[in-house]
Order: structure tokens, then C-alpha cells, then sequence
């Protein structure tokens, strides 16, 4: 299977533009690419997905085993003619001194050529002994040629060229001039999400043009086809559940940071995934439970409160015993209010506290978790209170919690709620800062659909019709 993984020497090099650019181009030449990102992320795949008209996958070292990691690339990229990997941060950069979580372990593990965005803006000479450090630095790692990004015009291009011909025998397999237009905007947490930006699609349209033009692609595939073919991957086996179970979601402008595995293993343990709006639709579907997952409420909420209809359809679902599930954005849009640059906006209130947001990282990176006995949908199994590896990206705090309030984990790394506990428990709702994978030995989704379906099956059949209707 061709595969190329895409790195640079340091972040915001260009590389996710880059790579964007890479998937629609060749997505136009009529080539089926599966996009892949290494590490946690849920914006970058939302435009990579979109890109390549296929959901991107998540690689995570942290998270999952080298064995995993092996058979998720095999599965998911089995009917695609290439697969792009793009790499966080540098290539070298990791969580370890031994480069265990790095991109360059990474792309060892799946025996993938590196291709290395350059962001050369003022570099001329100085390139050669930056390419020639990063393959002497490990020389297992094969980097297969570079793209110059951010260039100051032919002549800066040509300087380069000469250079790295001269120095290197490392191929440029492309050259791309500094462009404002072909910029994805940013925001305190990364790329503002493909979901959101109304104008993605021609973005990703004008970004794919400009690297088409830019970068050799002819090329770029014939590096991607020097990578060794994959294992097989297992074959997957198809669960078969007696009581199916509707489980809403919301999918708009401001929620949308779910992982595609995730929501597919909620599908396999038997749950059909209903979406709704959180901004437009004034009522909940008739779901058996409520999965809202993370995303930029605070950009939203204004339009959050002003849809008073389906806060008092959740306020009232919930409290009424509804199984619920919320994940950082979900947790702030079901807190009292939202704070936010001196203003506030009323939210839904179940969850008895305020969210005020920051200018910086309240909680960012990995966690680790142990279960307090107290969650909803416990994980059991032979070690129970073995940690729970996930991870958090917030810049909100929650503020005048009740003091009587439930945790479902007590945390060992990372800030969660407090800096001691995550996981607010509110009857049937489980609402934490943490987002969780469904990877390894923590398959969360199942546990989940199996807590949906319990409870749908012992509560009332009229339980939830002022919140549903």
C-alpha cells in the first residue's frame, strides 16, 4: 500500500496545508486517498477529511499499541490507492527523551518514507545543514524529499534549490510561494474547524490548485509507492444486538470534535447515530440517550442560548434520568452559563456550575485517569482501577460548582475539572473535560450503548415525553 508520512522541523510550518493540499489534488486526479494524523487532534482531520472525501483517523502511540496502530492504518486505508500520515509538531518532537511518541517513531513503526515541510522564509545556505542534521540524527529514518513552504519568490527558490542540490542529496518535491489566501485561520486551539468555516470547501478547492501547481505530485506518488506492503489487517466481526438504541448527537458549528473510530464503535455496539443541531433545532429527537462531544461553544454562544427550545428539551431530558455523555464543549454547553471575553450567555443549567474561559491553557495534553467507582458505565474487567490514558484540550474553568458534586475519575495527570477529579456524574449524565478514545483496552463506546440500553430498557415508556417532544 502506497503510503507517505508527512512531517516538517517544527510546527505551524505549512505542513497541514500541505497535506491538504496533497489529498484534494490528488482526490481530483482521481485517486483515493486515506488521510491519517498522528497524535490527538480533531481539527486538522476535519480538514483532511474533508480533503480527501474520507474520514481521517487518528494514530496515536500514547493511546495505542504498536500492534493496533499497524492494523487501523492496514484497515482503514485497504480500499485507497495512497495513504498520507501527517505528523504533529517536528519530526523528532516527542513526550520522551528516547523519542518513543515522536513522529519519526511513528513513521518507523509503519515503515513510511518522510517527506519534511520546510517553512524556509529567510533561510537560504542554512537549509543543508538543518536537512543533513535531521538524517544524521536517526539515520532509520528515511526522508525521502522535501517541500519548501513559504517562499520569498523564484529567486529565494532557486538559491534554495542550488543549495540543497549542492549539499544533500534529498529531492524537493516541491516549492510553494508565500500566500496569504492559502492560510487556514487560526485560533486558540489550532485551525478553526472545517464544520464551521462556511467557505472550507473552496479553500481546500484554492489550496489544492496552488499545490498542484507547486508540487511535483507525479513524484510524490512515486516515493509513496516505495513503502513495503502492510500486514493484513484481522477482519473485524460483526456484533449483532437485540435492542437497538437511538443515541442523538449534535453536530453543528459548535460541536464538532468527535473521532470517526469512535463514533463507528458506537455503531457496532448497536446504536444509531441521530444528529442534531444545537443551534437551529428547537426540540431533541426521540433518542434513547445524548452524546454532545467538543468543539468552540464559546464562538456559538450567543445562538446556544438564544435556542431557549432545545435547552429546556435537554434541561428537562437529562434531569428526568435521560443517559447522557458530554465531552469538554458538551460539558460547557450543559453548565449554567458561559463566560467569555467580559460577557455571559445562560446555557442549559443542568449541570449546577459556571464555565469561564481563559486566554490560556486551563488543560492541555495528555491524562491519566482511575475510576472512582462512582461513573456510570464503569470499564470492570480483571484491573478495574487500571489508569485510563485519554486527554484534554481546554482553555475554560469550571467555577461555583456545587460542592456535593459526583466525580467519575480521579485524576493522576492532567487538570480535569479541578486538578483532582473529572468526570461530573448528574444522574445519568457523565460530563468531563476529558475526551476519551476508543482504543486499546478502554472501548468506552460499548460500555456506553450497553448503559443506553439498560436504561431504556428499565425506565418507563413516557419517562422522557417533555423532553423529547
Amino acid at each position: 500500500m502506497r503510503r507517505l508520512f508527512i512531517s516538517a522541523a517544527h510546527k505551524s510550518s505549512g505542513k497541514t496545508t500541505v497535506c491538504v493540499g496533497i489529498c484534494a489534488a490528488l482526490r481530483a486526479r482521481g485517486r483515493v486517498v486515506q488521510p491519517f494524523k498522528k497524535g490527538p487532534d480533531y481539527i486538522d482531520p476535519l480538514w483532511l477529511g474533508l480533503a480527501a472525501g474520507r474520514p481521517c483517523y487518528s494514530l496515536d502511540a500514547y493511546l495505542m499499541s504498536g500492534t493496533e496502530i499497524m492494523e487501523e492504518l492496514a484497515r482503514r486505508a485497504r480500499d485507497a490507492d495512497l495513504a498520507i500520515i501527517e505528523g504533529n509538531k517536528g519530526l523528532y518532537d516527542g513526550l520522551d527523551l528516547d523519542g518513543s511518541n515522536s513522529n519519526a517513531a511513528l513513521a518507523a513503526l509503519i515503515d513510511a518514507p518522510v517527506v519534511l515541510a520546510i517553512d524556509a522564509r529567510g533561510m537560504t545556505r542554512g537549509i543543508a545543514p538543518l536537512i543533513l542534521g535531521y538524517q544524521a540524527f536517526d539515520r532509520g529514518i528515511r526522508i525521502a524529499g522535501v517541500i519548501l513552504n513559504q517562499l520569498g519568490g523564484t529567486r529565494h527558490e532557486a538559491k534554495l534549490r542550488a543549495v540543497i542540490e549542492h549539499y544533500t542529496a534529498v529531492p524537493v518535491l516541491g516549492a510553494i510561494q508565500h500566500d496569504e489566501s492559502m492560510a487556514i485561520v487560526e485560533r486558540h486551539l489550532g485551525l478553526i474547524p472545517s464544520n464551521e468555516a462556511h467557505t472550507a470547501r473552496a479553500r481546500i478547492d484554492d489550496i489544492a490548485a496552488s499545490i498542484a501547481a507547486q508540487v511535483d505530485l507525479d513524484r510524490v506518488w512515486a516515493l509513496a509507492g516505495q513503502a513495503p506492503p502492510l500486514p493484513a489487517p484481522a477482519p473485524m466481526s460483526d456484533a449483532v444486538h437485540a435492542t437497538p438504541v437511538r443515541v442523538g448527537i449534535a453536530r453543528d458549528a459548535a460541536f464538532g470534535f468527535y473521532y470517526p473510530g469512535d463514533l463507528e464503535a458506537l455503531q457496532a455496539a448497536g446504536a444509531e447515530l441521530v444528529s442534531f443541531d444545537a443551534l437551529h433545532s428547537t426540540s431533541l429527537p426521540a433518542v434513547d440517550g445524548v452524546f454532545i462531544g467538543g468543539g468552540f461553544p464559546e464562538t456559538q454562544m450567543d445562538a446556544l442560548s438564544a435556542n431557549r427550545g432545545l435547552r429546556e428539551a435537554l434541561y428537562d431530558a437529562i434531569d428526568s434520568g435521560l443517559p447522557a455523555y458530554a465531552e469538554c464543549g458538551g460539558l460547557m454547553y450543559l453548565a449554567r452559563s458561559i463566560g467569555w471575553n467580559g460577557r455571559s450567555a445562560e446555557m442549559v443549567g443542568v449541570i449546577p456550575a459556571d464555565i469561564i474561559m481563559h486566554r490560556h491553557p486551563v488543560g492541555r495534553g495528555y491524562v491519566h485517569l482511575r475510576e472512582t467507582g462512582r461513573g456510570l458505565w464503569p470499564r470492570g474487567g480483571t484491573d478495574p482501577t487500571a489508569v485510563i490514558r485519554a486527554h484534554e484540550f481546554h482553555y475554560s474553568s469550571v467555577e461555583n460548582l456545587a460542592p456535593d458534586v459526583e466525580f467519575a475519575y480521579e485524576v493522576e495527570r492532567g487538570h480535569g475539572i479541578d486538578g483532582r477529579h473529572d468526570g461530573i456524574v448528574y444522574k445519568n449524565l457523565l460530563a468531563s473535560y476529558t475526551h476519551l478514545r476508543d482504543v486499546g483496552g478502554h472501548h468506552w463506546a460499548a460500555r456506553f450503548v450497553e448503559f443506553v440500553r439498560r436504561c431504556k430498557t428499565s425506565r418507563r415508556p413516557a419517562a422522557f415525553v417533555k423532553g423529547l417532544l
